[in-house]
């Protein structure tokens, strides 16, 4: 049985803060925040730029450290893991997708996928993680040979293919139109139902929101409101 199997993908945040630098000149991008996301939703993070939302993904995901307060995975608190056990937790948990597709310009589809798979733990076969975003036809393609909307899918299907407990999608849609961004939402909508992974979406597009189990608003480094979602619409329902 797959060990992730037996951990429940959730995170319980408490008190958690993020400043850089000191004195005067400091900037503090998390004050104190307080949060608690169930396993197997898709929640968005909204706000403006500078607003924290980032920087709380970066903290759940393993990427950045907190200055203080905890953050816990499935009873594990991430904030005073070393080095080591964040890149276990990373490789063994977590999937990213960002703004930037991040592919490798001389791979193939196929072969981006693979660089993730030849290290996971449990990994997908890289063809059925593209099959799953819909590019099943564009295996042998090289990202040239994409359009922005197929290299954001092969981004999807590289973290994907890891089989993740939780997606991380920093502006997953932020560099494409409306209908390509709708065909990216339902990619993510599908990795939601078919992995039961939780998806975490940072993103500035307010209407992204309405297909969310749970919205979260920030604003100078604090949640202002969380609101779940009783009347979710399909993506193709957006209107940008």
């Amino acid at each position: 049985m797959d060990q992730k199997q037996d951990f429940v993908a959730a995170f319980t945040v408490r008190g958690l803060t993020k400043t850089y630098g000191e004195g005067a000149a400091a900037v503090h991008a998390l004050r104190g925040v307080d949060l608690d996301l169930p396993k197997g939703e898709i929640v968005v993070l909204l706000g403006p730029s500078g607003s924290g939302k980032s920087t709380l993904l970066n903290i759940l995901g393993g990427l950045d450290s907190a200055t203080s307060g905890t953050a816990r995975f499935a009873g594990q608190d991430l904030t005073t893991m070393g080095e080591a056990e964040l890149t276990r937790y990373r490789r063994d948990h977590i999937g990213f997708v960002f703004q930037s597709y991040n592919l490798m310009p001389s791979l193939t589809a196929l072969e981006n996928v693979e660089l993730v798979t030849e290290i996971a733990t449990d990994p997908m076969d890289p063809a059925e993680a593209l099959a799953l975003v819909g590019l099943k036809e564009r295996v042998h393609h090289f990202p040239a040979q994409l359009s922005g909307g197929e290299q954001q899918r092969v981004a999807i299907a590289r973290a994907v293919a890891k089989r993740p407990t939780v997606l991380f999608c920093d502006e997953p849609t932020g560099a494409l139109d409306s209908t390509t961004g709708r065909t990216v939402l339902q990619v993510l909508k599908d990795v939601n139902e078919t992995l039961g992974a939780t998806v975490l979406i940072v993103t500035h597009a307010a209407a992204t929101a309405q297909m969310a189990d749970r919205v979260l608003h920030f604003a100078d480094g604090a949640i202002r409101e969380e609101i779940l979602n009783e009347s979710k619409l399909m993506p193709e329902e957006i209107e940008w």
